[in-house]
């Protein structure tokens, strides 16, 4: 296999000859035909002129041809962001470099409005924060939209394969979820024996290090606590990240205390450093657009990350194998069937397994371990919230109980809490699809005249700065507050217009999970509560570069607030982890 680059390069090339031996051929006959005599190093020199009037000209023509289209159906384009290929992506690589989260499409979007375009990489992108057009791509036009070329190709196949998050056309999807759904049912999601299992030895391992005198990565914590949990849940085969330890804050000091060896060389380590840099990769092909592969003449950079990540996987994959030998052969009955069981009698692509497997690993470890450490950011923040948590928690539950699914059903403030988390820090922050067809989606915000998407662009929407819009969710928008799911603003803002809040998708491809990402973390945050009433943040234990830039001093809502960098790949997380100090709770505070 060539490497993408090359690929690239031979697809342009061939598309290039093809156009330039027409051109000549047709220079040859109309010289003939006119009696003139050409040397055939100028034919073979203007041959090249119609290719390069077509890249030249392509990008005009396919504007007025589409403004011609949208007029005829009575609508518009979306402003076109003016600026330069290099402008934009200098603009993008900026606001991940150095820049709030986003702060790119923030900045465009405070000159053009809620809904634009932009070309980058030669692909004409278009970008929404309007939730009548997330509500278009994700329910009412759901069959407008797929994925795409633009995910299911290399960009992210080569990290996630086939599977669920990859997946396109009418019979992918409904496969994919069908063999999923029955294993988020109300009784599977609501047995929290795994939870407390691992919940007990994540807080165990918290309690240790902290009796050195050292601070935490909660985010590191809660990462290894949601692998564990979803390794057992999905495979019945816990990979006991846990059991590495806990790192060391990286205390440029030469008596900081270091990583151990067993630590370092833990195959959960090796798994998460290879798909965080998978991740990565993803992002930056993304910024770079069609041109991508020009950046990976040497191979596809992430297809060691991808192997290594099946490392990880296959030994649950064989057992898998093993255990549907032993039933087939009567050996032993199968009375606890995971879903990694059922997918094996599904189907016998391993591929296909291990794809779906990847897919569920992302959407079960990163996302809840993502609201969990923005969570516990948000209570470092607020500590009357935090009372306010613990006293509805205690008075549930007690200071040692374990919460019931029924417990937790009840404790309507740590439910607002979760969702005012999300809204604020959604996992995920920035998603899209691409338009099989011309689609024509309502006015945006400020305008009156219908939206036109051509076919075959990518629509690009974020929940992130939805979320935060003023004119959606009131004057205090930017301010963290659980109580706007509770009081009057509730039903004015979001019961008439649902779609201001979509942290876990909407329509046929919701997330199948998002009930149990709320029991998860709830139950996180029970026994959390339960356990310890102060956390403060301990910023000298952050990586310099994890430190917000000074120029956000002064900017309204969380970029002039935040004591942290935000960063995303596939899901959304804090740059050099959540350093946290975590003061036990005494008789006093039950």
């Amino acid at each position: 296999m060539f490497s993408p680059g090359i690929e690239f390069i031979a697809r342009t090339l061939a598309r290039c000859l093809v156009v330039c031996v027409v051109s000549f051929g047709a220079l040859l006959i109309l010289c003939d035909f006119l009696g003139i005599s050409v040397p055939l190093w100028v034919l073979a020199s203007c041959s090249f002129i119609p290719y390069i009037a077509q890249l030249t000209l392509k990008p005009s023509l396919e504007a007025r041809k589409n403004a011609r289209e949208a007029e005829a159906q009575g609508a518009i384009l979306p402003p076109n962001v003016e600026e330069s290929a290099v402008e934009i992506y200098n603009s993008l690589a900026e606001s991940v470099k150095s820049g709030y989260m986003l702060d790119a499409f923030f900045n465009w979007g405070q000159k053009h409005g809620t809904t634009y375009r932009f070309t980058i990489g030669g692909d004409e992108r278009y970008f929404t924060t309007e939730p009548e057009h997330i509500k278009a791509i994700l329910a009412t036009q759901f069959a407008s939209f797929e994925k795409g070329d633009h995910v299911n190709s290399l960009l992210m196949k080569s990290l996630l394969g086939a599977g669920v998050f990859n997946s396109d056309g009418d019979l992918a999807p409904r496969f994919h979820r069908s063999i999923t759904r029955p294993f988020f049912s109300r009784e599977r999601i609501s047995d929290f024996d795994i939870f407390d299992r691992h919940v007990e030895d994540a807080l165990k391992r918290a309690n240790e290090r902290l009796a050195e005198g050292y601070p935490i990565d909660f985010q590191d914590l809660v990462s290894r606590f949601t692998l564990d949990s979803a390794t057992e849940f999905l495979f019945n085969n816990d990979v006991c990240s846990l059991s590495a330890g806990l790192p060391y804050p990286a205390i440029p000091s030469p008596f900081a205390k270091q990583n151990s060896e067993a630590f370092q060389n833990h195959p959960s380590n090796s798994f998460v450093t290879a798909f965080i840099g998978g991740q990565d990769q993803i992002a930056a092909r993304s910024r770079s657009g069609s041109f991508w592969p020009l950046k990976e003449l040497l191979g596809d950079v992430i297809v060691p990350l991808r192997k290594e990540v099946d490392k990880f996987v296959d030994p649950f994959v064989q057992k898998g194998l093993r255990r549907k030998q032993d039933n087939e052969a009567g050996l032993k009955a199968n009375d606890n069937e995971t879903l990694l069981d059922y997918l094996i009698q599904q189907t016998p692509d391993l591929e296909v397994i291990k794809d779906e497997l990847v897919n569920l690993l992302v959407a079960s470890r990163d996302t809840t371990a993502s609201l969990l450490t923005f969570s516990l950011y948000m209570l470092t923040e607020h500590p009357e919230i935090l009372r306010r948590l613990r006293e509805e928690i205690l008075s549930a539950v007690g200071p040692k109980s374990r919460p019931s699914y029924d417990d937790i059903k009840e404790m309507k403030y740590l439910r607002a809490f979760l969702n005012e988390v999300l809204r604020l820090y959604p996992s995920v922050p920035m998603n899209g699809r691409t338009s099989v067809k011309p689609v024509v989606v309502a006015p945006a915000t400020g305008t009156r005249s219908p939206i036109y998407i051509p076919a075959g662009r990518r629509f690009a929407y974020s929940v992130f700065l939805m979320h935060r819009r003023t004119d959606l969710w009131g004057p205090d928008a930017l301010e963290f507050d659980p109580d706007r799911f509770l009081d009057e603003r509730l039903h004015k803002y979001l019961v008439k217009n649902p779609f201001i809040f979509t942290p876990f998708n909407a329509g046929p491809r919701i997330c199948l999970g998002q009930q149990f990402a709320y029991n998860e973390a709830s139950f996180f945050l029970v026994r959390l509560l339960q356990q310890f009433s102060s956390f403060t943040l301990a910023t000298e234990s952050q990586p310099p570069e994890s430190l917000p830039q000074q120029a956000w001093a002064g900017r309204p809502g969380p970029p002039g607030r935040d004591r942290i960098r935000l960063a995303a790949h596939l899901t959304m997380y804090v740059r050099g982890g959540l350093w946290v100090r975590m003061g036990e709770a005494g008789e006093a505070d039950i």
